[in-house]
């Protein structure tokens, strides 16, 4: 079983126009809070992220942000967290926050949640981690990314083995259950990720 002791969340810097992803992110953010598990993300004081660390927060848990300094202007760091950390760019605040990770959670987001869920799968295809990866498909919101793999898979460019690499669930509550069922990683990132 994989023990979670930090949850790295990839979400929108934005809240959307549906109203039940700003539900969904303080859900979260109370799940976390109240499993003493620590948020790591993006650092922002604005959008789904802002909101799912305010909510943390709010249940008194823990979290870190990182956040590269040319974002700090737009996407408002928080001030109220426990952890803020300042980088130099987006790749550094990608590593750094895989680093300090146990897990990776999606919610509803942009390209930038897209680019950040995309790479933690690649890494975990190319065997450089085995860390869990969890899409929370609300709403059906991830369902055009999926129905995207699927044809990437019907034209062979990859195997279906890619849909193995993470795992999708409906609601806030079935995420911690599934993670603690699976199988501890054995991969040590620090060897294959440089």
């Amino acid at each position: 079983m994989t023990e979670i002791n930090s949850l790295c969340i990839y979400c929108g810097s934005r809240s959307s126009n549906n109203k039940n992803f700003q539900i969904l992110a303080k859900e979260i953010g109370q799940i976390i809070a109240k499993n003493k598990i620590n948020l790591i993300y993006g650092g922002g004081s604005v959008g789904l992220m802002g909101i799912v660390a305010s909510s943390v927060m709010d249940y008194g848990g823990e979290v870190h942000g990182i956040i590269p300094g040319h974002l700090d202007e737009n996407e408002k760091s928080h001030e109220n967290i426990t952890n803020l950390t300042i980088v130099d760019n987006m790749h550094q605040r990608k590593r750094m926050m895989f680093d300090h990770s146990d897990a990776f959670l999606v919610l509803p987001g942009s390209i930038g949640t897209l680019d950040e869920t995309i790479e933690a799968i690649t890494w975990k295809q190319l065997k450089l981690h085995d860390k869990p990866i969890v899409i929370l498909n609300s709403e059906n919101y991830w369902g055009p990314f999926l129905d995207l793999l699927r044809n990437i898979i019907n034209y062979e460019f990859t195997s279906e083995h890619t849909m193995s690499l993470f795992h999708v669930v409906n609601t806030p509550e079935e995420v911690l259950p599934l993670l603690k069922s699976l199988p501890d990683p054995k991969i040590d990132p620090k060897n294959t990720l440089f």
